[in-house]
């Protein structure tokens, strides 16, 4: 199962597309400089796009 899932994502974002753009930056972003938001220990996932999408899912990124 993908986590988190899509519908509680959208809760969030108003399309996909901007889910998409929203959480490529981001991945990009820690990848680039290693900061997280949450202590490594609290993710599910492994990988940074997986990351980003959490992120998004708790509220930790605002989205304008």
């Amino acid at each position: 199962m993908i986590f988190p899932s899509i519908d509680k994502l959208l809760l969030k974002v108003d399309s996909k597309y901007k889910l998409v753009h929203i959480s490529a930056n981001r991945s990009k972003q820690i990848i680039k400089t290693k900061h997280l938001q949450l202590p490594e220990s609290e993710y599910v996932n492994k990988k940074e796009l997986g990351r980003s999408l959490e992120e998004i899912e708790k509220g930790l990124i605002i989205i304008k």
